[in-house]
């Protein structure tokens, strides 16, 4: 129902605001869902579908708790010195950037040819990439949230 709008500046601005705010909380809560009307543009498309179900579907992917290991990493820094230990704390880090990337190499391969096979004229651009941001994320602040089971076949 159409309404009048305020003689009043400011009232009209907050009832505009207003209706910003109501129409980002509809989005919102549909992108929660995963409809994908409401997804970003980054996140449309079957190919993109197919790559979060795979990440979404994985038991166990290393990137997902890499956090953790930095964590603990910082607690080693802070507790042993970062003077002493440089040179192998050094080469932690680069082994947990080397375990991120070959992960992420192996998954956007194998995510890759399954798009090509299943929907032959989809672009695969950029999937190697959205793969591994998913993958990296907890699976708990994934957004859209995840719509197939751990080890559920895809």
């Amino acid at each position: 129902p159409y309404t009048a709008p305020p003689a009043d500046k400011k009232a009209a601005a907050a009832q505009t605001r207003e209706r910003r705010r109501a129409e980002q909380k509809r989005k919102m809560d549909a992108m929660r869902r995963g409809e994908e009307w409401a997804l970003p543009p980054k996140d449309r498309g079957p190919g993109r579908g197919l790559a979060r179900d795979y990440v979404d579907s994985r038991r166990v992917i290393v990137s997902e708790y890499i956090l953790f290991a930095v964590f603990a990493l910082i607690l080693l820094v802070f507790l042993l010195g970062a003077a002493k230990n440089s040179s192998a704390i050094l080469y932690i880090e680069v082994g947990i950037v080397g375990l991120i990337a070959i992960e992420s190499l192996v998954h956007a391969t194998i995510v890759r040819r399954m798009a090509s096979q299943r929907f032959p004229g989809e672009s695969t651009r950029g999937l190697a990439w959205y793969v591994a941001k998913r993958a990296i994320r907890l699976r708990s602040s994934r957004i859209p949230p995840a719509r197939v089971a751990r080890g559920q076949a895809i």
